[in-house]
């Protein structure tokens, strides 16, 4: 009843307050929600906002879009290229950030929702972009985070897209001896709940890095935009076009969810927001159960070594 309830008759308030002076990085942000979240962050006067996207012609429309409806002016928006699938991408796209002046904004938006079983960097495909990449390219930019949170005095957000079908995943690998190892395999691989355990795992790291966060300046979120009309179930399912139809969000409402977690206080540091606004009581029993602590701790300690071996030292960042 909650999901009806909350698609059907809650709308997330829209942004009003005020990116100037601030620079703002949104992946995915070629289309759907990161394109409409960064139209907002443009027309809130952003002074630097860089769309990292995998189609850089496609995020080069989506500048030239989002220049015409928000009068932006023709310096503020930036195209860069990274492509999740892909460490290399990754860390040259976080070199080239962390020669910023300084990141106020990094709202990881990017992702996959696949039923097709593919390998990228010898991982899962969506276990690669959706949680191996997306805490690598969080964790080597952690630096720059403190750095602008320091020197400018400010509180940055980190702000990762979630979902609340992170509660859908049954998730029985984490009691195996190697969680990622048995998510690998595509003879066991459920591929039906693999977005959902991808965002299930995003909640479990998330826990288990925030409070490790205190104290830094940086606030780390991580919010559920609700059903919305994008692209992210291009390469699903049936099912979820047809519960889009009926139920989902417009794309610039489910956006609000996105800023709004880019805009919220301290009081959201390692908090779950929904509608925009912080609602750790609509996380699943499980990720708050002794249960699901245990298992985060366990992927948390399996993720650490997966990212340390890709980048030595990088959890030493947190």
């Amino acid at each position: 009843m909650g999901f009806l309830y909350s698609q059907l008759f809650i709308k997330p308030a829209y942004p009003k307050r005020s990116f100037a002076g601030e620079t703002v990085i949104v992946t995915g942000s070629n289309t759907g929600l990161g394109k409409e979240a960064a139209r907002h962050f443009a027309r809130l006067g952003a002074s630097k906002l860089i769309l990292a996207v995998r189609n850089t012609k496609s995020g080069e429309a989506a500048k030239s879009d989002i220049e015409k409806t928000t009068k932006c002016g023709p310096d503020v928006i930036e195209v860069w290229d990274l492509d999740l699938s892909s460490y290399a991408s990754v860390k040259a796209f976080a070199d080239r950030a962390s020669k910023l002046s300084r990141i106020d904004v990094l709202l990881e938006n990017a992702g996959i929702a696949t039923g097709t079983y593919s390998v990228a960097e010898g991982h899962e495909r969506t276990i690669t972009v959706n949680v191996i990449s997306t805490f690598l390219l969080a964790l080597l930019l952690l630096p720059k985070l403190k750095a602008t949170a320091k020197d400018f005095k400010t509180n940055p957000r980190l702000s990762i897209v979630s979902s609340e079908v992170h509660g859908w995943s049954k998730f029985p690998e984490w009691k195996e001896p190697h969680v990622f190892e048995v998510l690998d395999d595509e003879k066991t691989a459920n591929l039906k709940e693999r977005y959902p355990t991808s965002k299930l795992l995003e909640v479990l790291v998330i826990r288990q890095i925030a409070p490790k966060l205190a104290g830094s300046g940086v606030i780390l979120n991580y919010l559920n935009p609700g059903l919305c009309h994008s692209e992210l179930g291009r390469e699903g399912s049936i099912i979820l076009e047809v519960m889009k139809f009926f139920l989902a969000r417009s794309t610039e409402v489910g956006s609000r969810t996105l800023v709004a977690a880019a805009e919220a206080g301290m009081e959201s540091h390692g908090k779950y927001m929904s509608d925009g606004k912080v609602d750790d009581g609509a996380l699943s029993s499980f990720v708050r159960s002794q249960d699901g602590d245990a298992a985060a701790k366990k992927v948390w300690d399996e993720l650490s070594d997966i990212l340390d071996k890709i980048q030595p030292g990088i959890t030493q960042n947190i």
